[in-house]
């Protein structure tokens, strides 16, 4: 009876651990065998890795119905049903993964900075290090292919299109007031410091269905989401001074920076070409908190600036100067939120607030403008697989516009609008094959103000012919409201949104620290606003009758490997461009641009001297402009525009630097164009003044100090 009982427990035992074996190859879906893939049993540790020639073999004690895994980095893995006891010496295909670093990334119209995109042709250090960038962000993407250097503005304008057809997005939150205040033909700077941004994706047309209202272009500027240590900055300079700290918790973080700025002693230095009667003086700050919660992160974003100059121009039709004496204020916020949830599903919310308020005295007249805007936005993504991605979301924009003018002695004259966006919109990322992937959109959108509803289609393509190279197609659609220049008037007249279409033929190339891109783009206009005065007032006659049409080709190459320590990069662009907008009565080129425009843009440390120079030089062609001594309109052309720029930056320890730099060093005597008379004198000759820089060099020195932890960080990157 024992005898009987042993054997029955060693029965039992022995088909417990019974053994199958698994086997098989793995093969690409060319049939070629792949060695290194991780092959296991779902829930187990029973599995094996592939050999040269594909093929694997473990043993099991599992049994019945399984999942077999296969993984591997450049492929998708693949769950295979298997049955145990039947799963031998077969075959398994898998598919190379889309979302591998050689991946085709469509790139048409866009370029980008920063250390999360996948191709860029700008570093986080390019934006401040540029010579001749004076730490502007818009001055350093003024040397990419194009934009148009338009010295008397100082604002974006790409590929033919006005710097108000540009918006700017924080966060992916817009920004209604992004530029400083300024007045005619005196430059104005972007309001934002690079301090607090680690990426930036410029689009200069074709871009996606997520952004609305902008003709032209959209600027995306995106914060750091997480700082790598406590530190904090001084920086003496000899236009103003600034400070920054950051600290850093467990799951938080707040970035502070501050500048005050005041041009009185660079104005005392060199020769200025306008009568300062008070220089030019702001005050300054922003501030990031970071919250990382298990599944997202939250951002506080909040910038605040305060400026003021009074200057005397020349006014080509009276004898005594025009004084302008402005002051502006503006406070700019936004919170947003990225994270996931559900099965695979990513949502990103946020709101903005902007508010700017100018009280601008022009010689004993008053004016006094205030803007409220608001944006409102979610968004919803979910990747279905490697090989589908839908995103859809909304968008709110509100905007209360309101200015008075107070003529001497006179009434005063008020003008202004409400005006509200409601937009939704979705797109889908769609990859065939590694190589090939599209984006296809549409955005829709509801004006209050103009009573009209628009549907707008977006579709992008790439198309990877080499593991280096790819062309890339897109097409949009896109409207916006007229300038509040006109639409303030909106109580006297009616009017559309401007319209534009957008053709771009792309092709880039990058390896081994060199990029190269060729882009051939086609813009067509309608809708565009015109009227019948010499300068849009409240009583003038508008309508959108308006056209434009812009072809063109951008060039770009960067190099960082070919000779040790020296970085540079040259852009190239040509334009084709016709408007018939304003008061013009034909078809011309208009003022703001130029023909052909290069920039050339070097950056070469050395090692020995523990410094770092650079040099930038822009040049571009003649600018049109209308001289009414011709019968032809907008007949006349400036001569061509070129300055060479240099700065220099000097580690005399890891964590301060002495930073020096100087524009137009050559001290090129460039002109913008002209302004006339508005009747002739008594020979009939109307007589012209240049519109010329407000001075011919600007001379900056700067001491920059970090203090840190590891004392190794400081604000090279920020120079």
């Amino acid at each position: 009876m024992k005898t009987i009982f042993t054997c029955i427990i060693l029965f039992f035992t022995a088909n417990s651990f019974a053994q199958t074996t698994i086997s098989g190859r793995t093969v690409d879906q060319k049939g070629k065998p792949i060695a290194g893939v991780n092959i296991y049993i779902e829930g187990s540790y029973d599995g094996a890795t592939t050999n040269e020639n594909g093929e694997f073999l473990f043993v099991t004690t599992l049994t019945g119905d399984q999942v077999l895994v296969a993984s591997f980095l450049i492929y998708e893995t693949t769950k295979t049903p298997i049955y145990v006891a039947d799963f031998e010496a077969k075959i398994i295909i898998l598919k190379e993964n889309i979302n591998t670093l050689d991946a085709v990334v469509i790139s048409a119209g866009t370029m980008e900075s920063g250390d999360k995109a996948r191709v860029s042709v700008l570093k986080p250090l390019d934006i401040v290090t540029t010579a001749g960038s004076a730490g502007n962000i818009i001055a350093a993407l003024q040397t990419l292919p194009g934009t148009q250097t338009v010295g008397e503005d100082g604002r974006l304008f790409v590929r033919g299109g006005e710097a108000n057809e540009t918006q700017t997005y924080v966060d992916g939150l817009r920004v209604a007031q992004p530029y400083g205040a300024s007045t005619n033909n005196l430059p104005t700077r972007g309001r934002f410091s690079p301090f607090l941004f680690s990426g930036i994706a410029f689009s200069t047309g074709g871009y996606s269905a997520e952004y609305g209202e902008a003709l032209s272009s959209v600027l995306l500027l995106n914060t750091e989401d997480e700082p790598d240590q406590n530190k904090a900055d001084v920086s003496l300079m000899t236009v103003g001074l600034g400070l920054g700290n950051t600290q850093k918790w467990d799951k938080s973080s707040l970035s502070v920076n501050a500048s005050y700025i005041n041009l009185a002693p660079y104005q005392a230095l060199i020769p200025q070409n306008v009568e300062w009667n008070s220089p030019f003086q702001s005050l300054s700050g922003e501030t990031v908190y970071r919250y990382k919660f298990s599944t997202g992160l939250l951002k506080l974003y909040a910038a605040f600036d305060s400026s003021k100059f009074d200057i005397s121009q020349e006014n080509i039709n009276a004898v005594a100067k025009t004084r302008v004496d402005l002051n502006n204020n503006n406070f700019y916020f936004n919170t947003s939120y990225k994270g996931n949830f559900g099965n695979d599903w990513q949502i990103v919310t946020g709101m903005s607030y902007g508010f700017s308020k100018n009280r601008i005295t022009l010689d004993l007249d008053n004016v006094n403008n205030e803007e409220n805007a608001a944006h409102l936005k979610l968004k919803l993504k979910k990747n279905f697989s490697n090989l589908f991605k839908l995103s859809f979301g909304a968008d709110y924009f509100t905007t209360q516009f309101n200015e008075s003018f107070t003529a001497n002695l006179g009434t005063t004259n008020t003008n202004g609008y409400n005006s509200s966006i409601a937009s939704a919109y979705t797109e889908a990322d769609v990859f065939l094959s590694k190589k090939f992937a599209a984006k296809i959109g549409f955005r829709a959108s509801h004006s209050d103000l103009l009573e009209e509803f628009s549907i707008s289609p977006r579709i992008s393509m790439g198309y990877k012919v080499s593991k280096n190279s790819q062309f890339s197609l897109a097409y949009g659609d896109f409207t916006q409201s007229p300038n509040a220049a006109y639409i303030k008037y909106s109580k006297y007249h009616e009017f559309e949104s401007e319209k534009a279409s957008h053709y771009i033929l792309n092709y880039q190339y990058s390896v081994d620290g060199k990029t190269f891109r060729a882009e051939a783009y086609y813009k067509d206009y309608s809708n565009l606003v015109k009227y019948d005065s010499a300068t849009a007032e409240y009583n003038s006659i508008y309508n959108n009758n308006g056209s434009a049409y812009a072809k063109g080709l951008d060039l770009f190459w960067r190099d960082g490997k070919t000779i040790k320590n020296l970085e540079y990069w040259i852009s190239y662009s040509y334009i084709d461009t016709k408007r018939d907008y304003k008061n013009y009565p034909t078809p011309v080129t208009p003022s703001f641009v130029s023909d052909h425009s290069l920039s050339v843009v070097t950056k070469y440390f050395i090692t020995d001297w523990r410094s770092q120079v650079g040099f930038t030089n822009s040049f571009s062609t003649g600018r049109p402009y209308n001289n009414p001594n011709e019968t032809q309109f907008m007949n006349g052309k400036t001569k061509a525009y070129n300055n060479l720029s240099f700065n220099w930056a000097y580690l005399i320890s890891q964590q301060k630097i002495l930073y020096f730099s100087v524009s137009n060093v050559l001290g090129t005597q460039n002109v913008y164009g002209y302004d006339y008379a508005n009747t002739a004198d008594s020979n009939g000759v109307y007589k012209r003044k240049e519109i010329t820089p407000t001075a011919d060099r600007f001379f900056f020195v700067g001491f920059f100090w970090t203090i840190s932890k590891d004392k190794k960080d400081n604000q090279l990157k920020n120079l």
